[in-house]
């Protein structure tokens, strides 16, 4: 693939912004703290109850344990994400649409011995997940690229699956799907995992996904504990609240093209 300059890949004062806010190596400190547990770096929340012994450690260790504990849950997320994309064999193609610092690409990678790209609008982010998968002797087989996804200068029907993992919410859907329709191969699947309000009200979608999995309750206890441990950052009570009280959701989703 060429190089793309920022004018080429950040095409509006929004996406020039929410790079901005990425390539601010100091932003997201919860996802560098967790992500030094094992070098795994994620950029999502977790899924699955927490073990209550770690509420019960050493005062000196017990901040750890819980950051120790929030990481094994985002990767269980992640987990259910990749569970998600059916059979996909090693001679396979996966797209990760805003990969982060890379840490579903580096998993689906290992667990599928496959061919992983990842797309970024944050130059820091890909020049980030591009030095562990050198880091990680995969550097021939997950590759992450300066790209959009609304525009990611892959030929058409280039990948077997592609997923977006809580990324759908900077983008124009109809964009994006449109995208990865085109990259798709036929019979090839989308995954997504992402936060929802719940519109009761909302006019019936004319597409029709294979899966809708409600995984709310299963997120909550992930809240529970950070908001108890010293990465919080005050937005846990808000999506607590939300999530008991049925007015947003955390959903996973799985569609395949015809």
């Amino acid at each position: 693939m060429e190089t793309r300059t920022s004018e080429q890949v950040l095409t509006s004062s929004y996406q020039r912004d929410l790079a901005a806010y990425w390539n601010n190596k100091t932003a997201d400190r919860v996802n560098l703290a967790l992500g030094e547990v094992d070098g795994l770096y994620h950029h999502h929340y977790g899924l699955g109850d927490y073990d209550p012994a770690v509420l019960e450690s050493s005062e000196d260790g017990r901040d750890e344990a819980i950051i120790r504990e929030l990481h094994r849950l985002e990767t269980a997320q992640a987990d259910v994400l990749l569970d998600a994309l059916g059979d996909v064999e090693a001679g396979d193609r996966l797209l990760d649409g805003g990969s982060g610092r890379g840490g579903t690409s580096f998993m689906a990678n290992e667990r599928f011995g496959c061919r992983v790209d990842g797309v970024s609008l944050s130059e820091y982010q890909v020049a980030f997940a591009n030095e562990q998968a050198v880091a990680r002797g995969t550097q021939d087989r997950v590759r992450f690229h300066f790209r959009n996804m609304l525009d990611t200068g892959f030929e058409s029907g280039t990948f077997r699956a592609v997923w977006t993992n809580e990324t759908t919410m900077y983008v124009d859907l109809f964009n994006l799907y449109g995208e990865f329709a085109r990259q798709l191969q036929p019979g090839g699947r989308y995954v997504c995992i992402t936060g929802c309000y719940n519109d009761v009200l909302g006019e019936r979608s004319p597409s029709v996904p294979i899966q809708v999995a409600d995984l709310t309750p299963r997120t909550i206890p992930y809240w529970e504990l950070r908001a108890r441990s010293s990465v919080r950052t005050g937005i846990e009570e808000a999506f607590l609240t939300a999530y008991r009280e049925g007015s947003f959701h955390y959903v996973l989703i799985a569609a395949d093209r015809a």
